[in-house]
């Protein structure tokens, strides 16, 4: 961390804890058009945009809704637990200040969408840490490609390789290491039993931010 004079966060499952709320809106949503949550979905969708993951689904699915229109529901159905129930993980709000006072630049790279990522910093008061937010939709291809991560470090201002990057997938954590950056895998209940290839793939492995303080 020494060496780091960025660190580029993803979201869900890595700064805030809130990968287990899309199982039951996946359960909800594929029902309202008569289908069951196939058993390969999360890991066929992993690391992929909003945007790439409404085309998937109604691809796949046969969804009769636009892009925009699958987009903003899921946004309708997520948002209460968001702003209410999903938490940080631990220690991160604590290792967000020692960056800040370190004059570390902090920025987030998420698959997740700018409505849902601005409402969770803002309701968790940790917005005023973060110098850039870049979503899935704003670049060229999800993760694991690197583009998002390299987006995050040109908004910073700041050489890929002096970038610390967190995540908490295997898709994420490629992208990091494809940007050329260096990679902490964060442990997290929903990607527990990938936990050994995250280990493989990062550069290092944390079981949260407490161990960082």
């Amino acid at each position: 961390m020494k060496e780091m004079e960025a660190v580029i966060f993803d979201l869900d499952g890595t700064l805030v804890d809130s990968m287990w709320i899309w199982d039951p809106i996946d359960v909800e949503f594929l029902g309202e058009y008569g289908h069951q949550v196939p058993p390969d979905l999360h890991e066929a969708i992993e690391g992929m945009s909003f945007t790439e993951t409404a085309a998937y689904f109604k691809e796949r699915f046969s969804i009769p809704l636009t892009l925009e229109e699958m987009k903003n529901r899921w946004n309708e159905m997520a948002m209460n637990k968001y702003l209410r129930q999903v938490p940080l993980k631990e220690g991160a709000a604590e290792f967000l200040k020692q960056l800040r006072d370190r004059g570390v630049q902090a920025g987030i790279a998420t698959s997740n969408s700018r409505q849902l990522v601005e409402s969770v910093l803002q309701a968790r008061g940790i917005g005023e840490y973060f110098s850039s937010v870049v979503t899935g939709c704003e670049v060229k291809a999800g993760k694991p490609a690197p583009d998002i991560y390299l987006r995050a470090a040109e908004n910073l201002g700041v050489s890929p390789k002096a970038c610390m990057v967190f995540e908490d997938v295997p898709a994420g954590i490629r992208a990091g290491k494809r940007a050329g950056m260096t990679v902490t895998a964060v442990a997290d209940a929903c990607s527990a039993g990938v936990m050994e290839e995250k280990k493989r793939l990062a550069d290092y492995y944390i079981e949260d931010y407490r161990a960082l303080l």
